[in-house]
């Protein structure tokens, strides 16, 4: 079996890829056809509108971190698992039923984002750290990778197939199908075999447990300098639905179809950076830090296109950029995190990725209302630029730096003394005749 798919060898996990990976396009389905109703039936064109919906379907993450990191490290993952596919589908349901009946008004769906992100907050860590039961450890970075893969096919697909049926059948029935598709994942849990499942250590009940993970963390720059980057990603450049719909409809005058085009371009890039980022052994920092400065770079091509097809063009590297930058640090996030504190630490990884969405999809979708769309994606570059740079000044800090040169050739701007932290020493190499001012490595974690 090719590198990159090995964990479907696994039997468990090839059920859970399959399930999710129905129910995943379900999602982004809907998700399709929620910013599209917001931007356009319920509202008209008000990307704030569409902002503020994502913040209440986001805010939950970030609000509950305390609550739900403990309950992934807690509970039987696959009853919790079970118990939010219920929820989500009956939402999903409901306002399907809404649509349908013309019911439906912007304070329902705005009711019903709430209601979804509550549900999600618990879902989604569970979801993330349940992979350490379906594969042995030396697969986890691999099954992550395949995770984002499955999430990313499902970018793909979902927002074309919702955008043909909004165009020809109308929004109510995509969420209805959206609530169909969470039976696949309830029946993938319910025939896992149980006694292949990886035994995870679980977190007992005592006191001090969420005070507990944030402590861990304090103990980890590299993990505190991830956590930002994310943030700032979060926060700022993962707003794909407000820079999608709005420069479909306001900047290139098109309709429901070529917005879902669109967003499938995207996941055109994502589904190839997820299946790259699946190939390595081992998640490296490094890696997070050139993609999300790919990432903002991207974004600012695709603020410059002249046409929807150039645009469209752009959107694959903005989905390699952005799911390399975020699968690495999902992956280094988990396979450098004891299993008994992988809730706790993934919970708070997710709240600070999704849970700046309250803040920044508000900001991007004003932004865009007011100066224009292509604004808002200047604005979001600079989530992925300053995440690079931010991590940049930290790995200069806390890594040695070495500088070579030859006869009397000296560094410019006497960097060869002014390092700061460092002792410079001569080093003679005899079979060269060079000399090399090398400063003493610091103790920091190479990446």
């Amino acid at each position: 079996m090719s590198a990159a798919f090995r964990s479907l060898g696994v039997i468990n996990y090839r059920l859970w890829f399959s399930g999710v990976t129905v129910s995943n396009i379900g999602t982004w389905m809907q998700r399709t056809a929620q910013d599209w109703v917001v931007l356009t039936e319920l509202t008209r064109n008000d990307a704030g509108a569409v902002g503020i919906t994502m913040a209440l379907q986001f805010g939950p993450q970030l609000v509950l971190v305390p609550v739900t990191g403990l309950v992934a490290d807690r509970v039987d993952p696959r009853r919790l698992l079970m118990a939010t596919q219920v929820i989500m589908g009956g939402l999903a349901l409901g306002v399907g039923v809404l649509s349908l009946t013309g019911i439906l008004q912007l304070w329902m769906m705005y009711l019903f984002a709430l209601g979804l992100g509550i549900a999600a907050a618990f879902d989604t860590p569970v979801r993330q750290t349940f992979v350490g039961s379906l594969v042995p450890p030396t697969l986890l970075s691999n099954a992550v990778g395949l995770n984002a893969t499955s999430f990313n096919v499902a970018r793909l697909i979902g927002p074309a197939v919702a955008g043909l049926l909004i165009a020809s059948v109308g929004s109510g029935w995509v969420f209805l199908i959206n609530a169909l598709t969470f039976a696949a994942t309830m029946v993938a849990l319910s025939r896992m075999r149980s006694g292949e499942l990886v035994p995870v250590k679980r977190a007992g009940r005592s006191r001090g447990q969420i005070r507990a993970g944030v402590g861990y963390l304090r103990g980890r720059p590299d993990l505190v300098v991830l956590f930002v980057m994310v943030f700032l990603m979060g926060t700022l450049g993962l707003n794909f639905p407000i820079f999608a719909s709005t420069m479909a409809s306001t900047v290139f005058h098109r309709g429901a179809a070529e917005f879902g085009i669109l967003s499938s371009a995207l996941a055109i890039g994502s589904v190839t950076g997820a299946l790259l980022a699946a190939r390595r052994e081992r998640p490296r920092l490094r890696n997070v830090v050139l993609a999300a400065a790919g990432f903002g770079f991207s974004l600012i091509a695709a603020a410059l296109m002249p046409s929807y097809l150039a645009f469209g063009l752009v959107l694959p590297l903005i989905g390699i950029t952005s799911i390399t930058m975020l699968n690495n640090a999902n992956a280094y996030t988990q396979t450098t995190t004891p299993p008994e504190l992988r809730g706790r630490v993934m919970s708070i990884y997710i709240a600070l990725m999704m849970g700046g969405t309250p803040v920044g999809a508000p900001l991007i979708g004003w932004i865009a209302n007011s100066f224009g769309p292509r604004w808002g994606l200047i604005v979001g570059a600079m989530g992925g630029l300053l995440a690079a740079a931010i991590a940049s000044i930290w790995w200069l800090r806390s890594h040695s730096v070495r500088i070579r040169y030859r006869g009397e050739w000296r560094a410019p701007f006497g960097l060869e003394t002014t390092v700061r932290g460092a002792t410079p020493v001569e080093v003679r190499d005899p079979e060269t005749a060079t000399t090399e001012i090398a400063v003493i490595e610091s103790e920091a974690q190479k990446s």
